[in-house]
Parts: structure tokens; sequence; C-alpha cells
């Protein structure tokens, strides 16, 4: 059985293998084709085009490569028309794979997104494009599956594969020891993104923040990974650029969960790796900018229905953890409030035990359920 995937960025890679593997489990002879990242292809599945050329957040920084991501999705659209997939899934980026399930679907190919756009939070009129799209959605997160079942949308809610990869319990020493953090002094993990169009805006702000933090906590180590080499070599740039060599400051590619699991605060984007940060206990300080002109399009169309973009803080339904946005996120403001983190052991206790209440409830099984809510469209 042949079918069709496409993952957009290093989120949807870590999903999408997920997902593959969860069918390999129980099926034999599938073949994946599409779109798909480095871990995907190590489980077999093939890539027509590099999956980071779709890793683009952000209205204007979109239309600056619109030109090329259009191509890709016209062409991948043509090549499973010409040649169908017995089924097609669409790992997350909405904006590109909507598009496609949508042709595809009209055609008679079943279509299933995997991961439901954020319209809980904003651009709610997605629904309908959703219901044109999808032969059926699977969600991450309990609350998603009924707004789908209202609009009648065939849904699954199948849970967060992190939740169940991540142990309930962290040991921290032990990640300490793996990445060779030693002696005193706070550990502050340093996320700025996994898109290079991330680190844009984010390189510069995450250094000057780090050097603020260094003239308040002399002893402070920093531990900075990232998902690919060419991130984190912008970062490096970055720091070069800014003349912090003198930071204590380790870099790596991958091992996210091992600096977020060592770490006692981590400096992170708004995305998937909140929830990550919040599964391995560690507080945090979510930040994120774009650039002026996309701040003023999302401001004209409003944030949405929550007063919050935070994975965390729309799981507990409130405000655990600071968002500092755009013009915000500032240097300063961003080190005040690691600092008050890191002042107030209290509140971070207080903290994790919310954390392990989110990752309870996230904890599914999400393998067998997603087997399970393809296995009708595969048997």
């Amino acid at each position: 059985m042949r079918i069709g995937i496409i993952a957009g960025e290093a989120s949807g890679d870590m999903l999408g293998a997920h997902l593959i593997a969860a069918l390999q489990a129980r099926f034999k002879h599938l073949e994946f084709i599409g779109i798909a990242g480095p871990r995907m292809q190590t489980l077999g599945a093939r890539s027509l085009f590099p999956m980071e050329q779709l890793a683009v957040r952000g209205y204007v920084e979109v239309l600056k490569h619109f030109r090329d991501i259009r191509t890709i999705q016209r062409d991948l659209t043509a090549h499973f028309l010409r040649d169908p997939p017995d089924m097609f899934i669409g790992v997350d980026a909405p904006d590109f794979n909507l598009g496609v399930e949508e042709r595809l679907k009209a055609a008679g190919i079943t279509t299933i997104h995997h991961v439901s756009p954020s319209i809980w939070a904003w651009r709610r009129e997605r629904i309908h494009k959703i219901k044109r799209a999808v032969s059926r959605i699977l969600t991450l997160f309990p609350f998603e599956a009924a707004i789908y079942e209202q609009a009648g949308i065939p849904v699954s809610y199948v849970g967060h594969p992190l939740a169940d990869d991540i142990a309930l319990d962290i040991d921290q020493q032990a990640a300490r020891q793996r990445l060779k953090l030693e002696g005193d002094g706070p550990i502050i993990a340093l996320l700025p993104g996994s898109r290079q169009s991330e680190l844009d805006y984010h390189a510069e702000l995450f250094v000057r923040t780090a050097m603020a933090m260094q003239e308040k906590l002399p002893l402070a180590k920093f531990i900075a990974p990232f998902a690919t080499e060419a991130t984190q070599q912008q970062f490096a740039a970055a720091v070069k650029k800014m003349g912090a060599q003198s930071l204590a400051l380790i870099s790596s590619h991958g091992e996210s969960q091992f600096a977020l699991a060592a770490a006692d605060i981590t400096l992170i984007a708004s995305g998937t790796a909140t929830l990550e940060a919040a599964l391995l206990k560690c507080p945090m300080v979510i930040t994120y900018r774009v650039s002026a002109a996309t701040a003023w399009l999302m401001r004209r169309k409003g944030r949405g229905y929550l007063p919050y973009i935070g994975l965390p803080n729309i799981l507990a339904g409130e405000f655990i953890v600071p968002e500092l946005l755009q013009e915000d996120a500032t240097p300063e403001n961003l080190s005040q409030a690691m600092l008050n983190w890191l002042r107030d052991e209290s509140m971070r206790n207080k903290l994790k035990s919310r954390f392990r209440s989110i990752h309870e409830s996230l904890r599914q099984n999400s393998s067998e359920r997603i087997a399970d809510a393809l296995t009708p469209y595969i048997a």
C-alpha cells in the first residue's frame, strides 16, 4: 500500500516518524512518499523535496518564499493526482497541506490530517476548509475533538507521542552528567526555534538575553540545542556578531530533551518545544517575534479566542508561564522573567506539579490510537 505523506518542519518530522512507526508495527508492505524529514526517512519514507523548504512561519516571511512553496505544492499535488496513493496524510503544516488535501479528496483519495490547526486560538474560519479537505483529522489534545465533532468532521483524539515517550519523573542529575554540566550556578536552556526564519528574529535576542543573565548571574551556564546544523551555525554567527564568546555556552545539534531535563529554566520560542519543556518539567519563559508587518496583520485579524499562545498555558487553561511577545520581548524583560523563576523555588515546584498533571492527561498510548484510527482505511 502506498501512502502519500507531507511534513513541513522538525516537529512534523517527529510526529510523522511516530505515525509511520505506529502503522509499520501493525501493517507490512507500506510505502511512504512525499516530503519527509530525517527521522521519517530513517523509517523508509521517500522525500521528493527537502523538508526545509516548507519551514517558514509568518505572513511576510511566507510571502518571501511564496513562489517556491507554491511550486512545490502544485508539483506534489500533480504528482499524487497523476499517480494516486491509496491514502494521503498531511502532518501539520496546514497552510500547505490543506490545499493539497482538498484537491486529492475531491479526486476520491482518502485524506488524513494529523495535528489540528490552532483554530481554537485564531482563524477559526479555517474549519470550513478543513471539512472540505479531510476524510479524518487526528488531534493531539483532548479539547480539540469536540470542535470537529460539532462541525461534523470525522475526528480521532490520539494524544501526543511526546507524553508517552517522556518519563513522568525526570532525572535532572543524569541529564547533567550526560551533557557534562558540572559546578555551581544555574543552567539555562536556550531554544530559539527550529526554523531558520525564526532565528532571523530570535538569535540576537536570545544572545543578548543570555548576556544580561550572565551579568546578574556570573556562574550561569547556557545550553542551546538545535534541530539542524544550519540553525546551530546561524546562532553561532549571532554569538560572534554580539561579541558574546565569553558566555559559558554549550551548543549542540539535537539533544533538546537532555538540555531541557538538565536545565533549571529555559527561554523558549513558542511552538511544540514548549510542550516538550513542560513534559520535562522545566520552568520556562515563552517568547516570539515576527516581522513588524506580520505582527500588524495578525493584530488586524485578531489573536483569536484565547489570551495565550503557549501550549502549556493553553492546556492549563490559564497563564502558568510568562509569554513575552513582539515588542515586549526585550533582553531586559526576558532576563527579569527568568530571574523571577530562579529566585522562587516554591513557585517552580508548584509549576512542576502542574506540568505533571498535564503530562498525565496527555498519556494516551498514541501509537495504538493512531493505528486504530487509520486501520479502517488500510485493512
